[in-house]
């Protein structure tokens, strides 16, 4: 799943979870799972973490290939947050040669900028897990501060305020489109647009592994 922050590539990945059975497998999961559970890579990244700096490329990949050999993911995996630049989508090509895989598609949730900007701005998030997202216009909860799944309280994200969202962008968008054209180039990727309906563009993502399965 490729996308940028707030194109509800997380939301339609874990949708697409459901429907497929197949793990969703996203990298912010993986690090608070290893750190959770103390392992030696959950450790590693906690130091970098902590300190507020990028986990190295090689230690989300070591990550990454510890989940792939767990036996739920032996048809595959969604992979949702990695890759997120040109190395990263290089060095997974390369791990899966090893194994015997490959990426069968990359669906690109494309959204434009000024939409960014509004989604981020009114997103609220379930302080149980970050797979449940809500909007304050476009996807409201039920009941106000509540996830509707598991009543844990909703909360805004510190890098959600419109300046700080505009950061963000200017330095997540160059890397990210570096990954399209990657595979764009490879000719996996598929780009859908994200601005419809949840249910329209989980159908649109639908249609295009389909096509990628034949």
């Amino acid at each position: 799943m490729v996308g940028p922050p707030g194109s509800g590539k997380g939301t339609q990945a874990a949708m697409l979870s459901e429907r497929l059975g197949l793990p969703h497998v996203a990298s912010g999961d993986l690090f608070r799972s290893h750190i959770r559970r103390g392992t030696p890579l959950g450790t590693k990244a906690a130091r970098y973490i902590e300190r507020g700096v990028l986990v190295p490329d090689e230690l989300v990949l070591g990550l990454i290939e510890d989940r792939l050999t767990d036996p739920d993911a032996a048809q595959g995996v969604i992979l949702d947050g990695f890759p997120r630049t040109r190395p990263q989508a290089e060095a997974l090509d390369a791990l899966l040669e090893r194994t015997g895989g490959r990426v069968a598609g990359a669906l690109f949730v494309d959204v434009d900028r000024e939409s960014l900007l509004r989604r981020l701005a009114g997103r609220r998030i379930c302080s149980a897990t970050e797979d449940h997202v809500y909007h304050d216009i476009s996807r409201p909860p039920r009941v106000a501060g509540r996830c509707d799944i598991d009543g844990a309280e909703l909360y805004q994200r510190d890098d959600d305020n419109p300046e700080t969202v505009r950061t963000r962008l200017d330095q997540q968008l160059p890397p990210m489109y570096e990954v399209v054209d990657y595979y764009t180039d490879r000719g996996v990727l598929t780009a859908v647009d994200g601005d419809r309906s949840v249910a329209e563009v989980n159908d649109a993502l639908l249609h295009a592994i389909a096509q990628h399965s034949t």
